[in-house]
C-alpha cells in the first residue's frame, strides 16, 4: 500500500512539473518588456553613428534591434481613441494588421495615403489596416482627413496615457513614422521603415513606391493573395 501511495506521489509531482513547464512556454515575450532591455544601448549606438555620418551602421543597427529583439515579440494591448473620440483597445481589431505608427507632423509622399487606401480598399476582407496618429484629437482628424473608410484611423494622447510603457516605447524608439506587421495574435512579424521620397517627388513614382511596399507588407500577412500591380491600378484609375 504504501508503495502504491508514494508511486501516486511521483506521478502527481510529474505532472504537476510538467504543467507548470507548459504554463512557463506559454509566457508570451512582449513588445515593451523586450524593448526596454535593449534600448539604452541602441540609442547610445545609433547616436553616434548618425554623428560620424555612418548610415550604413546606422541602419545595421536598426536591422539588428529588428531582427534580433523585436520580431517574434508581441505588439502589448493599450488604449487608443477613434476619430470620434471613442475609446477602445487594439486587442479589438481581431485580423492581421498593418499598422501604421505616425503623428501629424510627419507629411506623407503625395502617393502615400492614395497607395494605402487602394491596398485596403482590395484586402481590407482580410487584414486591419490601422493609422496610429500619436497626437491630440483634433491633430489627428486634419491630418487623417483623407484616408477612406477600409482604414481605421486611432490616436492616442499621451497626455492621456502617460503610465503605459508601451506608449512610450512605440513612440520613441523607431522613429515616425513606422509600420507594425501584426498576426491576428498580436505577434510582430516585421517592421518596416516607411518610403521617404524627396518633396518633388511625382505623383505616380510616389504611389507606385508606396503601393508596392504596402502590398509587400500583405503578402508577408496573406502569401497567398493575388495582386494588380501598380501600374495597373494606375492605369485603372486613369480610365
Amino acid at each position: 500500500m504504501y508503495k502504491k501511495l508514494l508511486l501516486l506521489a511521483l506521478v502527481l509531482v510529474s505532472l504537476t512539473a510538467v504543467s507548470q513547464e507548459e504554463e512557463v512556454a506559454e509566457v508570451k515575450p512582449m513588445f515593451s518588456q523586450e524593448i526596454t532591455k535593449n534600448i539604452k544601448r541602441y540609442v547610445k549606438n545609433s547616436k553616434l553613428a548618425y554623428h560620424d555620418k555612418d548610415y550604413v551602421r546606422a541602419d545595421f543597427l536598426y536591422d539588428s534591434l529588428v531582427q534580433n529583439v523585436i520580431l517574434k515579440s508581441y505588439l502589448d494591448n493599450f488604449k487608443v481613441r477613434k476619430r470620434s473620440g471613442k475609446e477602445i483597445e487594439l486587442n479589438d481589431f481581431k485580423k492581421p494588421m498593418i499598422l501604421l505608427s505616425t503623428a501629424s507632423w510627419c507629411t506623407p509622399g503625395s502617393g502615400t495615403i492614395p497607395a494605402l487606401n487602394d491596398i485596403a480598399h482590395s484586402y481590407g476582407d482580410n487584414i486591419d489596416f490601422v493609422v496610429l496618429y500619436w497626437d491630440t484629437k483634433e491633430n489627428a482628424r486634419k491630418a487623417s482627413r483623407d484616408f477612406k473608410k477600409n482604414i481605421h484611423v486611432v490616436y492616442v494622447d499621451e497626455l492621456e496615457n502617460k503610465g503605459a510603457a508601451v506608449v512610450k516605447e512605440m513612440k520613441h524608439s523607431l522613429g515616425l513614422p513606422t509600420c507594425f506587421l501584426l498576426d491576428e495574435n498580436k505577434k510582430i512579424i516585421d517592421i518596416k521603415r516607411t518610403v521617404i521620397h524627396p518633396y518633388n517627388t511625382d505623383y505616380e513614382v510616389s504611389y507606385e513606391d508606396n503601393y508596392d511596399s504596402f502590398f509587400a507588407s500583405v503578402q508577408k500577412l496573406r502569401p497567398t493573395v493575388t495582386i494588380q500591380t501598380s501600374l495597373e491600378v494606375i492605369g485603372t484609375e486613369k480610365n
